[in-house]
């Protein structure tokens, strides 16, 4: 399942697969135009007639080979890796990869007209022809990728330090937090769009969330805890943007250990973005969310009042504050408050509402619902990635200093009526409503600044995403989906990471007293 969600054709690849298409295209033409030229030049001059006869021959025969062969040769090319940045593509082994992939595509398409040419009474393209094409499919696809190899090498790194030093744009991005939820989904639409990406993470879920992408040529991973100055000042060296996804998420996990989520979520985050300034950056993107407007009947946008009720929204806020109290004309901040996530990546979770249900409905044919009529506001894991792609890529006159809400309108729910969708889909199920509410959140939030600014639309919908549960869960993809690797609280709770972190050494205590907004309590 993950692996045929990773083969969503994207933007890039289509363009890349377009690219391919008309080099083959043209490699069979060349390939009839010079046998053409051959033909009339080793039998001399014929007349008019023969010349034409001759010509319409070669176009039947381009028009009758080209609807199979390009096909043919842009499944093998995305087979071998092409498009999706297979490790064999990326290694120094990649021209003989792609050598192998002409000329399997060539073999394919001698193969089929050998049996199909006579029986659909085709044209059939002369052998020599053939061959031809085939040594100039394979030149030009050779040429194409050393020309982006060089560029990527050589040209590229070149004209991005003249950019950054003229305040051009950005093409280094450091992405903390890059191996979890959010963080796994968004690493590869960077790299589709040619960014160098550094990764830093401590991999407490460990690498298995970007395993597909490990090997790439521009993803560098560097294993650190964020919290540490001496790690955060060595990854950001050479950046032009900073995305700090980082953090104990979730009202359960913050609630194990005051102490550390207080460390981890705000004092960690405001040094971090201190270091940043200090570097230079001037770009930083921090993953906040729509708890911090806590229990509200209205409608909320970024500018109505903001009055958490649990310790992580808490958290949150005050990062905001702190990030928004530091900004300048050298450091312009975007604060991202999302929605309730739900959906797959590459580091999946089944604490998360419309994932739980699901997965909850399907193996244990019941779906539990408390108390139900708060309202939250939904939005898909990949297109909260596909939130932060597009802000990086907006005019930063555009996102600098500012708030966004990242969801869709349309995906305000109760918790009630997640359930009710849930149902339809897994109708054997019981549906199960109880009075008692643990979670006082409630919160309906308006997108329409994003929406605006952007032109951000989510391409999920939760009734697609509850289907991707009961699917991966149908499939075997989920195995158990109360493994603790998908649960935040009892991953903390049964690993290592918090006492190490409770040990460590709080060098920046100082930095939370002093920039800790007042409205910060505990």
């Amino acid at each position: 399942m993950k692996r045929l969600l990773a083969f969503r054709i994207t933007l890039g690849m289509a363009v890349r697969m377009i690219a391919d298409a008309m080099m083959i295209n043209f490699a069979l033409l060349a390939a009839l135009a010079l046998r053409f030229l051959l033909h009339f030049a080793m039998h001399g001059q014929g007349s008019m007639v023969d010349y034409d006869k001759e010509f319409w021959e070669y176009v039947l025969a381009y028009c009758h080979s080209s609807w199979l062969l390009t096909p043919i040769c842009l499944v093998v090319f995305s087979l071998s890796g092409f498009y999706t940045y297979r490790r064999a593509y990326q290694s120094r082994y990649k021209a003989l990869i792609i050598f192998q992939a002409v000329a399997q595509s060539y073999l394919i398409f001698a193969f089929l007209t050998y049996f199909l040419w006579d029986r659909l009474h085709l044209t059939e393209i002369p052998r020599m022809a053939l061959a031809m094409a085939f040594g100039i499919n394979l030149a030009l696809t050779l040429a194409s990728r050393t020309w982006t190899y060089l560029w990527e090498q050589v040209v590229r790194p070149e004209r991005d330090v003249q950019l950054r030093g003229n305040g051009g744009q950005m093409r280094n991005i450091l992405v903390i937090g890059g191996a979890g939820y959010i963080g796994s989904a968004l690493l590869p639409k960077l790299l589709e769009k040619g960014y160098h990406v550094r990764v830093l993470d401590r991999f407490i879920y460990g690498r298995e969330p970007i395993q597909d992408l490990i090997g790439h040529s521009n993803l560098d991973l560097v294993e650190g805890d964020f919290c540490h100055v001496e790690k955060v000042v060595s990854a950001m060296q050479g950046m032009d943007a900073v995305v700090h996804l980082g953090a104990i998420v979730g009202d359960p996990a913050c609630e194990i250990d005051h102490d550390v989520t207080l460390k981890v979520n705000l004092t960690a985050t405001q040094m971090i973005a201190q270091v940043a300034r200090a570097s230079g950056i001037r770009r930083f993107v921090f993953a906040s969310t729509c708890s911090v407007y806590g229990a509200d009947d209205e409608i909320l946008d970024e500018r109505s009042e903001v009055k958490p009720i649990s310790l992580y929204g808490k958290t949150k806020l005050a990062a905001e504050r702190g990030l928004q109290g530091m900004a300048d004309k050298a450091f312009v901040p975007t604060i991202l408050r999302f929605g309730t996530i739900y959906g797959f990546s590459g580091r999946t979770r089944f604490d998360l509402v419309v994932n739980l249900l699901a997965a909850k409905a399907k193996v244990d044919g019941q779906i539990t619902v408390y108390g139900g009529n708060q309202w939250r506001p939904f939005v898909h894991v990949d297109d909260a990635a596909l939130a932060i792609s597009q802000i990086l890529n907006a005019p930063l006159a555009l996102v600098g200093n500012e708030t966004f809400n990242v969801g869709s309108d349309e995906q305000n729910y109760t918790i009630q009526q997640i359930g009710e969708l849930v149902h339809k889909q897994v109708f054997t199920a019981d549906l199960i409503c109880e009075d008692s509410a643990t979670d006082r959140r409630n919160y309906r939030v308006s997108f329409r600044k994003i929406r605006n600014c952007l032109g951000f639309r989510p391409t999920w919908t939760v009734e697609e995403g509850i289907r991707q549960v009961i699917e991966a869960i149908a499939s075997g993809d989920v195995e158990d989906y109360h493994d603790p690797k998908y649960h935040n609280v009892k991953l903390l709770s049964e690993s290592s990471t918090l006492e190490a972190i409770r040990t460590e050494e709080d060098w920046s205590h100082d930095l939370l007293e002093s920039q800790a907004s007042p409205e910060f309590a505990t």
